[in-house]
Formats: structure tokens, C-alpha cells, sequence
């Protein structure tokens, strides 16, 4: 008999995966937590039947309980987080900035130069790391399930700003999947090369990983490669040779608007991974090299912070959002570039 089975991770990230199944025609009536353990690799059936209770699990784009009957064509979509990875989070003092905190939910302003998670040459030290402890010492151990938090999303090591963090995995789960839907509203602010020419506009294309270096992410205009992603922009100041704009995302890929502002031709200042710590828009007068090295020195990272973050609460449905303050070195750089802007428009010169 010929397979009527489709079963394909239609999208993944780091935290959380999404499946996509169209029933076989032949398929006898089962139970939908029992169907999905059978399909899904490496999944156990108290995640599904936590997904169910998360609403996660749709059948013909329609939430259902764990309990119900799959029937032949049913169309069967289902976003569960990833298992945490086998890697030992133990206490380490750290300073965090925690903006708000309830039963099941965690907003930290996260510092410039913090590694949020473990990965390759960052075993220690990282965000989580500091949660296991101002979790210890806030006696709240047996409150959050895994002892350091559970991440609904991630923000590069030398970008600073706002990151959701759940407390248990229902919460995770649930907020997953807003990020899936594209409900979260997450607004970034960043300097970048560059006098752009649109007061707003949106940039689209395929993100993935570059064919020619695997440890930066390209945009591929015509889909061939990479998964969809969406940035919107709008300018708030002009500085001749730089412009800040606030960049508000649809999708969350990696390194998203590094990538995406690249590709417009508009790097962000002193990325260095991305071509924005070179000299790439202004004189060659020997004073405004130095202004721009100045510059660099004064924010020793991309220009990037994620200023802003909205969400539904997982549990009460409550929608919370938070707005945090710049970050010292950008807000330096901003000014230093305010002042040479102004000196621009007198005919003189800054240093």
C-alpha cells in the first residue's frame, strides 16, 4: 500500500522544534499522545501529553487533548522544546539585572559580554549558570524544576538587553510556542554603517549558515537555502555616516539582524564578524579615523541591544512588557556621534 504518511521538521532553533503529519489514509483510530511517541524520535510520552496540556498539539489547525482520536488525513502540527542538553549547570556567582520575576517567568537585562548558555569554550560562566545561583540563594530550588531556568530564546554573548527565561518547562512550552507564531514583540535598537536611505522598511530572506564560513549566517534572497526571516526597520536618528535604527523581528534566527542589515549594506558598528569594524563609510582624514577608532574602543562589540520585550504570560494570559534603558557604551558611542554630526553641519571637525 502506498504511504500517505508526510512527516517532516518544517522548523527548528536551538530551543524548540515544530512537526508537520498528515495521517495515512490506513491509519485505525489512536489515541494523538500515543500516535506522536510512535512518530517522533527521542520523545517521551509525558513531553506530548505536556505539549497537549500546553496547547501546542493541533489537529486540522485546532488545539487537542492528549486523549484524542487521529483518523485518516488528519493534519497533525505540534511544537515541543528540545531536551535539555547533558551539560552540568552548577551555581556561580554572576551578576544579573533581573527587570521581573514571578512563579513561572523571568526577565533578565542581560549584559554585553555574558554568554547565556554552555556551549563550545563556554563550560562556565555563562547566564545559566548565574540563574542556579540567584536561584540558590533566593531559596527557590524546589520552585524551579531543573534548578537554573529553562530558555524560551537567546541573544548573542556581546549583545546586551532583554531575555525571557521560564521557570518551569510548562511555561517554556507555552511561550514556545508564541515564539513559533511570531506573537512575541521584541524591539532592538542598533547603530549601523551607513546613512540608511528608507525611514523604514522591512528586509526579508532566507537566513543559514554562510557556504564559505560556517561561523557566520548569510541571507539567501531566493529561498534556496536557510529559513525565512523577516526584520522589520525604522529610522530614529541620522548621523551622516551611521544611523540608528530600531529593528522590530517577525522571526528570531540567528544572528538575524547582523546578518540582515550585512546583506542591506548596512553592517552594525564594530561587528566584527560582519565586516562593521572597519572603516566603512566617512573621510580619510586622519582625525575621523581616529573619532572612529575612538568610537570602537568606546563599545568594544556590536552596537546591538534588545530594548524591548512583549509577551502573553504563560499561565494567566496577562500580556507584560518591559522597555530597558540603553546600555553605557552605546549610548557613549551615540553621543560621540551626535556631537561629530553637529560639528559636520558648523564645517568643522570632532576628534
Amino acid at each position: 500500500m502506498e504511504n500517505y504518511n508526510e512527516f517532516v521538521e518544517e522548523e527548528s532553533s536551538d530551543l524548540y522544534e515544530h512537526y508537520h503529519i498528515i495521517v495515512d489514509r490506513g491509519q485505525s483510530p489512536l489515541r494523538v499522545d500515543k500516535f506522536l511517541y510512535n512518530r517522533i524520535v527521542n520523545v517521551s510520552r509525558n513531553k506530548v501529553q505536556q505539549a497537549a496540556k500546553a496547547g501546542n498539539i493541533l489537529v486540522n489547525k485546532q488545539p487537542v487533548k492528549s486523549n484524542y482520536k487521529v483518523k485518516p488525513l488528519d493534519e497533525i502540527s505540534v511544537v515541543m522544546t528540545y531536551p535539555p542538553r547533558d551539560v552540568e549547570i552548577f551555581p556561580q556567582e554572576i551578576d544579573l539585572e533581573i527587570v521581573y520575576e514571578d512563579d513561572d517567568v523571568l526577565v533578565v537585562n542581560k549584559q554585553a559580554g555574558l554568554v547565556v548558555h554552555p556551549g563550545y569554550n563556554n563550560y562556565t560562566g555563562t547566564l545559566l549558570h548565574g540563574l542556579a545561583h540567584y536561584f540558590k540563594e533566593t531559596h527557590q530550588l524546589e520552585k524551579v524544576e531543573n534548578g537554573f531556568g529553562y530558555l524560551v530564546h537567546r541573544i548573542d554573548k556581546d549583545t546586551s538587553g532583554l531575555l525571557l527565561v521560564a521557570k518551569n518547562e510548562m511555561a517554556q512550552t507555552k511561550l514556545a510556542k508564541q515564539f513559533f507564531d511570531h506573537s512575541i514583540q521584541r524591539t532592538y535598537h542598533a547603530l549601523v554603517w551607513g546613512d540608511v536611505e528608507a525611514e523604514e522598511g522591512t528586509i526579508t530572506g532566507h537566513i543559514g549558515r554562510s557556504l564559505k564560513d560556517r561561523r557566520v549566517m548569510t541571507v539567501f534572497p531566493n529561498g534556496e537555502y536557510g529559513k525565512e526571516a523577516v526584520s522589520h526597520y525604522k529610522v530614529l536618528r541620522r548621523f551622516g555616516y551611521v544611523t540608528l535604527v530600531a529593528c522590530q523581528l517577525e522571526t528570531g534566527r540567528t544572528h538575524q539582524i547582523r546578518a540582515h542589515f550585512r546583506y542591506l549594506g548596512h553592517p552594525l558598528f564594530n561587528d566584527e564578524k560582519y565586516g562593521g569594524d572597519q572603516l566603512l563609510k566617512g573621510t580619510t582624514f586622519t582625525k575621523y579615523k581616529q573619532f572612529v577608532n575612538n568610537c570602537f574602543a568606546l563599545i568594544p562589540r556590536q552596537s546591538l541591544h534588545a530594548k524591548s520585550l512583549g509577551f502573553e504570560h504563560p499561565i494567566t494570559g496577562k500580556h507584560l512588557s518591559f522597555d530597558s534603558e540603553l546600555p553605557e557604551d552605546l549610548t557613549q558611542v551615540i553621543e560621540k556621534w551626535t556631537g561629530y554630526s553637529n560639528y559636520e553641519k558648523l564645517g568643522d571637525s570632532a576628534d
